[in-house]
This record gives structure tokens, C-alpha cells and sequence, in this order.
């Protein structure tokens, strides 16, 4: 079994509320610095900012967020942006009405120019898992997977159902079989300790003990890190 600081280290520690302010930023990075998170991730507005100051640390920001309808331009604009700020991550949300209507080509070229666009840099597509039926996600993250994302994630967070076990067990098999190198990222309404190891072990399950490492496996969480620091130091 994984110990929990190890958890750590797959942990995308998150401060994405509309009111964030500089001070809460640089908190959430004193954090991760101490702890040794993935990466913090952030509005992009606080990225160079977060960059300057927290050498050593990932930053991750989010582009199309939280509804993902803004043009491709828009999306290649914003992640053209965030990288110039210093951005080592970035978490994109795809469109999800040409997902809808089953317009793959659409969602494979805007993918494409995403992906180019970060230029080395990660991207993680955000799939907003529980707005499709199981056979519109297998769909969709065979599709994403094909476009060379480096990480598949459940949720944004800010729908009424984030991330659950069901639609991670789909997402892991379809990255399974396709052949891909692609990751998987839990997010949205993971809070403690117990949540988070349910999507490790399933991914162990599914993809092997070996495999969820921070640069197959993550957890994007805004209070898991509270958690984990109180089973770490052994309380109740």
C-alpha cells in the first residue's frame, strides 16, 4: 500500500474560486513547497506572479474553465499566455457540445492545436466525466488519448458530480486500451485520505502497481492536502 506522503507527491494542490486573492495563492504554494505536492494549480491570472516566487514549484493553470465553449483560437491564446507566464502544466476543458454531437474530428483538432501550443509543456484534458454516457466517454477519451494528452481528468469540480469511481473505472480502461501513454487525473469532491486512495487502487487495479506515478496518476484537490497532512502525523 501506497504510504500517504507518497500521495502526496501525485497531489495537484488547487485554489480555483473566483475570489482567490495573491495571499491565498501564495499560501496554497508555501504549502506545496513544504509538502512536496505535483504541482499547485491556479487562475491563470496568478501565474507569473506564482512562478517569480515559488521557484522549484509546478505551476498548473486552467484553460477554457470551468464550461470549455471558447473557440480553439481562445484556447491556444490562453495556453500560449500561460506559458509565457511560466505555466509547467495545463488543464484544459474540451468542448463538450461537439462531444454531444459526436463531432470527434472537431474535438481531436482542437486538442491538436491545444497540445501543440503547449510546446513540451503537460496537458491534461478535462472530460467533465458526468455529463456523458458510457459510451460517449469511452468515445471521448479514446479521442483524447489519440490527440497525445498527457493526462486524462474526471472533472472540473464545479458541476453537482465531480469525480467518481464508475467513470474513473472507464476512463482507466480506455487509456488501457489504447495503447497510449496517457495519465489519469481524479478531481472534483475528493477531501480526505480514504477518497483519494479508492481511485490509487484502482488505478493499480487496472493499470498495474508500478504505473500510477506523478506522471500517470493525479489528484486535483483544494482540502485533501489538510487530510493528508493529519493521517500523515498520525491524527484522527
Amino acid at each position: 500500500m501506497m504510504e500517504q506522503n507518497e500521495i502526496l507527491s501525485r497531489v495537484d494542490h488547487t485554489l480555483l474560486t473566483p475570489t482567490a486573492t495573491w495571499e491565498q495563492v501564495r499560501a496554497l504554494c508555501d504549502e506545496g513547497k513544504q509538502f512536496g505536492v505535483a504541482s499547485v494549480c491556479i487562475p491563470p491570472r496568478y501565474v507569473k506572479r506564482a512562478n517569480d516566487y515559488a521557484g522549484g514549484l509546478k505551476i498548473c493553470t486552467v484553460i477554457g474553465f470551468p464550461n470549455g465553449y471558447a473557440t480553439p483560437e481562445v484556447k491556444v491564446f490562453e495556453t500560449e499566455d500561460a506559458i509565457r507566464d511560466g505555466a509547467d502544466e495545463i488543464d484544459m476543458v474540451i468542448n463538450q457540445g461537439l462531444a454531444k454531437e459526436g463531432d470527434w474530428e472537431g474535438v481531436l483538432s482542437e486538442l491538436r492545436a491545444v497540445k501543440a501550443s503547449c510546446k513540451g509543456r503537460i496537458l491534461k484534458v478535462i472530460v467533465e466525466a458526468c455529463r456523458f454516457t458510457q459510451e460517449e466517454k469511452i468515445s471521448l477519451c479514446r479521442v483524447v488519448s489519440m490527440a497525445g494528452a498527457d493526462f486524462i481528468k474526471t472533472s472540473t469540480g464545479k458541476t453537482e458530480v465531480s469525480a467518481t469511481v464508475g467513470a474513473a473505472n472507464i476512463i482507466l480502461e480506455t487509456i488501457r486500451d489504447s495503447g497510449k501513454n496517457a495519465g489519469f487525473k481524479a478531481s472534483g469532491g475528493i477531501r480526505d485520505f480514504e477518497e483519494a486512495r479508492k481511485y490509487l487502487t484502482l488505478s493499480e487495479v487496472i493499470m498495474g502497481e508500478t504505473w500510477p506515478d506523478p506522471d500517470h496518476f493525479r489528484i486535483g484537490a483544494s482540502s485533501l492536502l489538510d487530510d493528508l497532512i493529519r493521517v500523515i502525523e498520525g491524527g484522527n
